[in-house]
């Protein structure tokens, strides 16, 4: 199943109560306040991008990357619960990476991702990222992090 009419933009002012609903909604305990998404969205932190994804005029779905010299990192991806899997998350990740080989000199993204959630794994697998390491407690239940990278383009950071 695909979205009808689905659209991936840079997010503007008028999506914050969006993207922070969402953030509760899809990450509970882990959302990041509207404080935080309201400065990320309005350009008080140069650093970072946030990514709506768009159907009948309504978000549901965003991403979050910080770029920073030659690094990438994909912070967030959420969708609204009954949306997932319908090609949401890969039209997100396909933007976040356009924007990151566009606009910046990074090279590769990263991204952290539970050691235990097998879904997302192979999600990230499927479109081009490789394990490159391992965070032991990374979450606060003591969850290790797998780190995923994708090489955005040949480079000393590349392994291309």
């Amino acid at each position: 199943m695909t979205v009808p009419g689905l659209r991936v933009r840079l997010a503007v002012p008028a999506d914050i109560a969006a993207v922070s609903g969402l953030e509760t909604d899809c990450l509970g305990t882990d959302a990041w306040g509207e404080g935080l998404i309201r400065e990320g969205i309005t350009g008080a932190l140069p650093t970072v991008a946030y990514l709506v994804a768009e159907a009948h005029g309504e978000v549901v779905g965003h991403a979050v990357a910080s770029m920073a010299g030659d690094i990438a990192e994909l912070q967030r991806i959420a969708v609204t619960q009954d949306l997932r899997r319908t090609g949401i998350a890969t039209a997100l990740l396909s933007g976040v990476v356009e924007v990151a080989a566009g606009t910046t000199e990074a090279d590769r993204m990263l991204l952290e991702v539970r050691a235990d959630n097998g879904g997302a794994i192979a999600f990230y697998a499927g479109r081009g990222f490789v394990e490159v390491d391992r965070r032991k407690c990374y979450y606060a239940d003591g969850g290790t992090a797998l780190v995923l990278r994708l090489d955005l383009r040949p480079g000393c950071g590349s392994a291309a």
